[in-house]
C-alpha cells in the first residue's frame, strides 16, 4: 500500500510483554483462592527488581524491574507507545508477576512443592483470562501466549484448549532454574506436544535469569545468570529436536525468544548434525543400546527440524549477524517495555541492522514470517501500517552517526553501543 507515494512497511515485534497490575489478577482468581491471595500479595517483594532502575522512566527499565510499567496494562497507552514506534503487531509475554510467584514472571524457578504447584496454576490462569481480555482490546494488533506449567500434563492439555477458544495464539512453558528444571525431552509430554500441534499453537521458551536472587545465592548470581541465559535456552532446542518430538509432530512450531545470541544457534545446530552422524556408525559406541531407539527415531539431521519446525524470535542485538550467517527463520522484536529492547528507537535499530538488505528480506525479517506464524491478518495490518509504519524508504536508508542515539543514557539497546565517528 503506498500514501503520498511511499509504501508503508509492517512491523511485527515478535518480543512484548505485558500483565496486570499485581492486585487486578485478583477478579481474574477463582474466588477459593482470594484469601491466600490477600496474604501473598501483602507480603510480596521481587528481590531481582525492588532496588533495580526505581530511578528511571517505569515505561523504559530494564527487564525484570519493569513490572510496574503502566504499559504492562494499559492498553490505551500501549497502543500509543506502538503508533510511537510505527509497530502494527506484537506478541506478548509475561512480565508482571502472576499470584503466587516467589519473584518476577521471568525471574522465577517452576513450583517445586504439591501446595505451590496449586497456587501457582491457579496463577497463571488468572494470568492468562487477564491477557485474553487484555488482547481483545485490539486483537487484529495483539497475540497473547498462554502460560503453562509442566507437572500436570492433562491440565496443560486442558489449558491449551481453552487459550485456543480464548483467542491466543501459543503457549509459554516453563525455562529451565538451577532450583527447578524443566526438560522437555521427556515423553510424558508428548500429549501436550500432540494438542499444540493440533490446534497450530506455537510452543515457546523466552530467556529468563535461571538463578537465585543475589541474597541467596551470592555476589556471582546475577553475573552467572547472564552467563547461562544462552546455554539453557538454547539447550531446549536440543531437546525438543532429539527427542523425536518433530518427527512425531510434524506440525508442532517451537520459537526460542530473546536469546543472547542467535547467532550461536547456528554452530549448535551444526554441533547436533555432526553428533548425529557419529552415533550412526554403529555398535562399538558407547552406550550404543541405549541410545540407538532415540537416534533411530531421526529421519533427518536436526538443522532440517530446526529449518521446518523453529524459530528464533526478537533477537534484538545480533540479528543481522544471524542473518549472514544464514540462520533460517529469524523474526525482529522490540522488546517493550525493557530499556534493552530497540524502543523507543526502534526504527532506527532496524536501519542500522537491516537497511542495506533488499525490501522482501526486511519485510520477512520485521513482518512476514511472524504475521504467517501468529495468524494475523495482513490486510488488518496493512491498514495499521498505513496509518502509524515507517516507509520502505525509511528502512532501507542507512542510520547516520548524527541520528544514533545515546548509548546509554537514552537507551540500553547494546547495537547503538560502537557508535560511529561522525
Amino acid at each position: 500500500m503506498t500514501i503520498d507515494g511511499q509504501r508503508r512497511q509492517v512491523l511485527v515485534s515478535t518480543d512484548g510483554h505485558a500483565g496486570a497490575d499485581l492486585l487486578d489478577y485478583r477478579p481474574y482468581l477463582e474466588r477459593a483462592f482470594h484469601e491466600r491471595f490477600d496474604a501473598w500479595a501483602a507480603q510480596y517483594h521481587d528481590a531481582w527488581a525492588d532496588d533495580l532502575d526505581q530511578d528511571r522512566d517505569p515505561n523504559h527499565r530494564v527487564g525484570v524491574a519493569s513490572a510496574g510499567a503502566s504499559v504492562n496494562w494499559d492498553a490505551k497507552e500501549r497502543l500509543e507507545l506502538l503508533d510511537e514506534q510505527g509497530i502494527a503487531a506484537e506478541v506478548l509475554f509475561p512480565n508482571t508477576s502472576p499470584p503466587f510467584y516467589p519473584s518476577g514472571a521471568v525471574t522465577a524457578p517452576g513450583p517445586r512443592t504439591a501446595e505451590e504447584l496449586e497456587l501457582r496454576l491457579a496463577g497463571v490462569r488468572a494470568h492468562n483470562r487477564w491477557l485474553a481480555d487484555f488482547c481483545s482490546e485490539a486483537p487484529d494488533r495483539w497475540a497473547g501466549f498462554a502460560q503453562l506449567f509442566l507437572d500436570d500434563v492433562d491440565a496443560a492439555v486442558a489449558e491449551v484448549r481453552w487459550a485456543k477458544e480464548a483467542g491466543l495464539r501459543g503457549v509459554l512453558v516453563p525455562n529451565d532454574h538451577v532450583l527447578r528444571m524443566a526438560n522437555l525431552y521427556y515423553p510424558a509430554y508428548d500429549p501436550l506436544w500432540a494438542v499444540c500441534a493440533e490446534l497450530g499453537m506455537p510452543v515457546h521458551r523466552h530467556a529468563t535469569f535461571p538463578t537465585e536472587p543475589i541474597e541467596e545465592g551470592g555476589p556471582a548470581s546475577a553475573l552467572i545468570g547472564m552467563t547461562e541465559m544462552q546455554f539453557y535456552v538454547m539447550r531446549s532446542i536440543g531437546h525438543m529436536i532429539l527427542s523425536g518430538a518433530f518427527e512425531r509432530h510434524p506440525d508442532l512450531t517451537y520459537v526460542v525468544t530473546e536469546i543472547t545470541s542467535a547467532s550461536q544457534v547456528k554452530g549448535y545446530l551444526a554441533q547436533l548434525d555432526g553428533m548425529l552422524r557419529a552415533m550412526n556408525l554403529g555398535e562399538h559406541l558407547p552406550m550404543y543400546e541405549q541410545i540407538q531407539g532415540a537416534v533411530a527415531a531421526l529421519k533427518r539431521p536436526p538443522s532440517e527440524y530446526f529449518a521446518d519446525n523453529c524459530f528464533i524470535a526478537g533477537p534484538t542485538h545480533d540479528l543481522r549477524a544471524a542473518y549472514d550467517l544464514g540462520m533460517p527463520n529469524l523474526m525482529w522484536g522490540a522488546d517493550v517495555p525493557h530499556s534493552e529492547g530497540t524502543h523507543p528507537y526502534s526504527t532506527e535499530a532496524i536501519r542500522l541492522m537491516l537497511s542495506d538488505l533488499p525490501a522482501d528480506a526486511i519485510d520477512q525479517l520485521v513482518a512476514g514470517r511472524a504475521t504467517e506464524l501468529y495468524h494475523f491478518d495482513p490486510v488488518a495490518l496493512q491498514a495499521v501500517a498505513d496509518r502509524i509504519g515507517p516507509t520502505v524508504e525509511q528502512l532501507t536508508t542507512p542510520l547516520s552517526p548524527e541520528e544514533w542515539p545515546a548509548y546509554p543514557t537514552e537507551t540500553r539497546c547494546t547495537i547503538f553501543a560502537a557508535r560511529p565517528a561522525a
